[in-house]
């Protein structure tokens, strides 16, 4: 039988593996929320424990060792000392959600509510400043606060959108060499996301992680820029670029192939119907810089590079590929022509499909167990034909599924991996 790893580096080459790939918890993007996880290994049966959450922003639960064999997962995720709000997550405490669940946060993410039961986060745990985020009364999960200052055109400086883009230290590359080599020994493929490379990804435009943020921080406002200040991005996104490759080239001579997959962006471009922005602006903006950057990795290191983008993005699909991407996800097979069929088709023989193995907004919230395992079924024997597919659902699983469809979605996998 194939290794995890091995059986990860067949399929993004797109050759056949004795088994469908499976990833759940290795990036920000084909995560699982904290009670699902929980809620997992009590059905596994494994120790009661709180569950380290390792994506706060999400509240997005670890799939640690014993739970990932469990699960079948062959992949094992990387990530910096710093979360999205700038929170050290080397250190960390025992603290209950508002929906009761004991997990373990950084010591700078306070959990408990307000008296209308909402929770503030502070950029660095400072609550000195206003809060960048709050998680309101019955939510799951963390939303931003735009803190945009008035803008004035003739004041507006790129730099002002590039504060939270710098030179990785010293104690970073050792941090990141720590945990890739402990990654490393599982045997399973390792995805780093190493941070920086964001290129206008929204969920970083507001600067969570920053006490004053300055520049363009309104998501309106940015994707208004996308027509209206074209300039100003593109010296963004050089600069980014910039400070990314250098960065890049310090993480190779340090990892090396240690590392399989690098997540470098999850820009959305696509929505439920249509598109963000045409793909004349996408050639304009994106296109030249994304090429340098995956240019530069092909180039140099032995790594495939992850694209993140939701929603109907076939227009978008040569120009990922002409940018060098190897890697799409989610695949929002429910999305606007995403047609299973067609995708593997017209592009499967050029780009690997990272997720799109379940449908997330109707079959596995909605659907019967029944309904989940012939759904699961037929996504494998459709985009996991002759490599080139990684199971994974269409992003991250959300706290609200049911955990009895949640299995019949993990047991249908194992079913179909026996008969392989």
């Amino acid at each position: 039988m194939e290794q995890s790893r091995d059986r990860i580096k067949k399929a993004l080459a797109h050759q056949a593996t004795d088994r469908i790939p499976i990833d759940f918890g290795s990036t920000a993007v084909t995560g699982v929320h904290c009670r699902i996880v929980e809620a997992l290994r009590e059905y596994y049966k494994l120790a009661p424990k709180p569950v380290k959450i390792i994506d706060s922003f999400q509240m997005l639960g670890e799939i640690d060792d014993e739970l990932s064999d469990a699960m079948g997962v062959d992949c094992i995720g990387v990530t910096g000392s710093k979360d999205i709000f700038s929170h050290d997550v080397t250190h960390m405490h025992e603290q209950e959600t508002p929906w009761g669940q004991k997990v373990l946060v950084s010591d700078q993410l306070d959990l408990t509510p307000d008296k209308a039961g909402d929770v503030y986060v502070y950029a660095g745990g400072d609550v000195q400043y206003p809060p960048s985020a709050v998680m309101p009364s019955g939510c799951f999960f963390i939303n931003a606060i735009e803190r945009q200052l008035p803008i004035k055109e003739e004041e507006l400086n790129p730099e002002d959108n590039l504060e939270e883009f710098k030179a990785i230290t010293d104690e970073e590359l050792k941090y990141y060499r720590k945990s890739v080599d402990a990654a490393c020994a599982t045997g399973k493929a390792v995805v780093a996301s190493f941070g920086g490379t964001a290129l206008g990804d929204v969920a970083f435009i507001p600067g969570m992680g920053l006490k004053v943020p300055k520049g363009i921080r309104s998501v309106v406002e940015w994707y208004m820029s996308t027509v209206m200040r074209q300039g100003y991005l593109n010296e963004i996104f050089s600069r980014e670029t910039d400070i990314a490759i250098q960065n890049y080239e310090k993480l190779w001579a340090a990892l090396g192939e240690k590392v399989d997959v690098v997540l470098t962006c999850g820009t959305d471009f696509g929505s439920q119907e249509s598109q963000f922005c045409s793909v004349e602006t996408f050639r304009k903006l994106w296109l030249p810089h994304y090429q340098r950057l995956n240019n530069w990795i092909h180039e140099h290191t032995t790594w495939k590079v992850f694209k993140h983008s939701c929603g109907a993005i076939v227009p978008f699909l040569p120009e990922f590929i002409e940018a060098g991407f190897d890697i799409i996800n989610p695949v929002q097979i429910n999305a606007k022509g995403m047609d299973s069929k067609f995708l593997k088709r017209e592009f499967g023989k050029y780009i690997t499909f990272w997720g799109g193995g379940i449908d997330t907004q109707r079959i596995l919230p909605f659907g019967t167990p029944d309904e989940v395992r012939q759904h699961v079924r037929n996504q494998c024997e459709i985009l996991g034909q002759d490599g080139g597919f990684v199971f994974n659902t269409v992003h991250n699983i959300q706290a609200n599924v049911p955990i009895e469809n949640v299995i019949a979605m993990l047991e249908a996998l194992k079913e179909i991996n026996k008969t392989n």
